[in-house]
């Protein structure tokens, strides 16, 4: 469904995205994860049509998304959620979730149908009133989620949606997500939450400094020393196996 081949991004002299191919097939749960710095978001935003990739190829269902706008990626069926929540503050949840239904209609009344059956998937039926500048983290998280939804994607790009939650938040975000996933939506997600990444993910990449280090299942990408050396510092890897 995705394949992203040699994408590269250059910031002046910083190389943020050096040389990573990387693919997610349909119905799949696949995770990106390193650690901060690492470069997932910029990847992200090649990836969703935010920033420019500076060489390489980004391909969605067999045709090239590089250098479509994010509003034309979307309605070929990949949108993105973003870490830093920014729900319209003057607007109730309902309104904010219909901001993402009116990609695809311009009708309020098929707007707000379809935003009422994206809340019940998130969770959100009993918040659709509230202001949505009231909900807690954890319901911005899920108003992100639900906007994204909304727009009816096939690939849906999620950074970092359980950042902030405590663990039964966590919990609950998990479900829905699998949720949204056996509704036959593909999923894309970078996360910091490694519980979540090992219950969630059919396969698993890791970025450090811009390069893919590793990739596969959760637990083998666990076991990597690049890996653990990537998170843990140098030597790290030698130190766990020389205490197992």
């Amino acid at each position: 469904m995705l394949k992203v081949n040699n994408v590269t991004k250059r910031f002046g002299g910083l190389v943020a995205v050096s040389s990573v191919d990387l693919e997610v097939n349909e119905k799949e749960i696949v995770s990106l994860i390193g650690p901060n710095g690492a470069g997932k978001t910029t990847l992200f935003a090649m990836v969703a049509g935010f920033l420019k990739a500076d060489e390489g190829k980004v391909d969605f269902e067999n045709a090239s998304v590089l250098g479509m706008r994010p509003h034309q990626i979307c309605k070929l069926g990949m949108v993105r959620t973003f870490q830093i929540t920014q729900p319209f503050a003057g607007l109730t949840t309902l309104e904010n979730i219909m901001v993402g239904a009116y990609s695809n209609t311009s009708e309020t009344d098929l707007a707000r149908t379809k935003a009422e059956e994206v809340a019940e998937v998130v969770g959100m039926t009993s918040l659709l009133n509230q202001g949505a500048d009231g909900l807690t983290v954890a319901g911005r998280k899920r108003l992100e989620l639900a906007r994204a939804l909304a727009t009816d994607p096939k690939l849906l790009l999620l950074d970092e949606v359980m950042a902030g939650l405590n663990p039964t938040e966590i919990d609950d975000i998990v479900t829905v997500i699998k949720g949204i996933r056996d509704r036959g939506v593909t999923i894309f997600l970078i996360e910091h939450v490694m519980k979540a990444v090992m219950n969630l993910s059919d396969r698993t990449y890791v970025l450090n400094d811009g390069k893919l280090i590793a990739s596969g299942t959760p637990s083998s990408v666990a076991e990597d020393p690049q890996v653990i050396e990537a998170y843990l510092g140098h030597g790290a890897a030698e130190a766990m196996a020389e205490g197992a």
